[in-house]
């Protein structure tokens, strides 16, 4: 049985469907026809609804917005796409005082801002908090532009505004609980290294690898090496195989003994890590001559479901 995509409500809220439309292609025929694509989300008026045209300066951004950075030239092509054709798709908003703040549409209503427009056509729909922020995140993420920080905070955002698990927040933007789960790790990484993850200058495949070594000043360390030399996501797990073996040499001076610590083995430490991706938790790998033990932890009931559901075992 596969698990539905969208929270509840939401199917009303976009029309009983989501069809996706370029605003910059112009239509065919004379009704403002919206060919499909999967570019956006445009929720169609529903029967009853019509389009009203209200002024720009009226309208005003969502605070659920989980997109903080929008490209300007991007928004300048838009823009001069609007001047030549008009707003295709109107924005979703719903009515909040004496103005609206918006559902869906933010990019058409800043580009129509920089082409000079003084109204926009609006449909004004009902909607909770929860339906507008799951609507904000599902219409960003099917169209793939949200950066992977912004990413993580809106799931961030979901689930602890409405206190939900991460797998039913999976399931409501259409996403596995694996994808979340490795997404919120990248929260863990200190504001510089997610200021790179922002503006693309390390991967989400580097980030990862990273999130392998314990303290932030190790991982800044290695984030400016990845950066300084130019290191792709292989050599940077040998990198960080190289720092985490060097934290392991240096001598302990607890009591009763001075010998430094076994050196760790480099495949073990990878391996760690894959482990450590793979539940989306912190994960001890011991190991010596053929034996050892793997300990994963967990921080709450539902932090244990989630990580005995991928193990594969039933709690019942």
């Amino acid at each position: 049985m596969s698990k539905p995509a969208l929270g509840r409500g939401l199917s009303a809220l976009l029309g009983g469907g989501a069809a996706g439309a370029k605003p910059a292609s112009a239509p065919a025929s004379p009704a403002p026809a919206v060919p499909p694509a999967p570019a956006a989300i445009v929720a169609p008026p529903e029967p009853g609804e019509r389009v009203r045209r209200v002024p720009v300066a009226t309208v005003r951004p969502c605070a659920f917005q989980p997109r903080k950075d929008f490209a300007e030239d991007a928004l300048r092509e838009l823009a001069d796409s609007i001047r030549a054709q008009g707003i295709l798709s109107p924005l979703i908003v719903r009515a909040r005082g004496d103005g609206f703040e918006l559902i869906a549409g933010e990019r058409r209503w800043r580009a129509a801002q920089l082409a000079g427009l003084t109204e926009v056509p609006v449909i004004v729909r009902e909607a909770d908090d929860r339906a507008v922020l799951e609507l904000a995140l599902i219409e960003n993420l099917q169209r793939e532009n949200l950066n992977p920080i912004e990413e993580a905070l809106g799931y961030a955002q979901l689930i602890e505004q409405f206190q939900l698990t991460q797998e039913v927040a999976a399931v409501k933007v259409g996403k596995s609980r694996t994808v979340v789960a490795n997404a919120l790790r990248l929260l863990k990484l200190a504001p510089e290294l997610q200021a790179y993850l922002r503006h693309g200058q390390l991967s989400v495949g580097h980030a990862k690898v990273i999130l392998g070594l314990p303290g932030a000043a190790e991982q800044k360390l290695a984030a400016e090496r990845v950066l300084k030399d130019g290191l792709n996501v292989r050599q940077t797990e040998d990198l960080v195989a190289r720092l985490q073996q060097s934290s392991t040499q240096a001598p302990t001076k607890s009591a009763g003994s001075s010998r430094p610590a076994v050196p760790r083995d480099v495949h073990i430490a990878s391996l760690e890590t894959k482990l450590q991706e793979r539940f989306g938790s912190r994960v001890l790998l011991r190991y010596r001559k053929g034996k050892g033990a793997v300990e994963i932890r967990f921080f709450n009931d539902d932090d244990l479901d989630r990580i005995l559901q991928i193990a594969g075992v039933s709690a019942d």
